[in-house]
Parts: C-alpha cells; sequence; structure tokens
C-alpha cells in the first residue's frame, strides 16, 4: 500500500492526525494507553500488537483502530512501517 493510499483510507475513517512511524527490529512497547482514538495501518513489515482481549499480527495493508482508553502492548520481530492516525473520542 503506498503512503498517500493509506492517508486517504484513515482520513476517511476520521483520522486528522496523521504521522509516519517506523520500529526496527526487536522494538517492544510495554502497556499503555491513550487518549484519543488511535489506528496503525501497515505500510511494510509485521508488528504484533496486543489488547488484554485478542493479540493482533499485523502485516503490510492491515489496519488496526484502538479506542481511547484500551491497554495494549506491540512488538516488532522484523521490523514494521506504518501510518498512524488520532481521532478525538
Amino acid at each position: 500500500m503506498e503512503l498517500r493510499e493509506a492517508e486517504e483510507r484513515l482520513s476517511s475513517l476520521g483520522y486528522r492526525e496523521l504521522y509516519l512511524w517506523q520500529d526496527p527490529p526487536h522494538t517492544q512497547y510495554p502497556w499503555h494507553t491513550h487518549p484519543e482514538d488511535e489506528a496503525r495501518l501497515v505500510l511494510e513489515g509485521e508488528v504484533t500488537i496486543g489488547t488484554e482481549d485478542e493479540v493482533y499480527h499485523l502485516k503490510a495493508g492491515d489496519l488496526l483502530e484502538i479506542k481511547a482508553g484500551t491497554r495494549h502492548w506491540a512488538r516488532t520481530e522484523k521490523g514494521v512501517k506504518y501510518l498512524c492516525g488520532s481521532r478525538k473520542a
């Protein structure tokens, strides 16, 4: 998926604060929350994101929306590049 297409997709879902993010292999984020709804749209690579209810294995083209206040963690084995978006809950 190209960046322009990814930006249009997240914008169509109401995400206004968009930014490109990249994590190298073996990056880990511990349990945390965000004050706004968050989206992660994978452009390259893979990432695993877990919530208290489920674990998601995302690869290129996959989108995950996380509601404000949802506890979650993330890790990469191979590295990942994704478009992130935030919107008021």
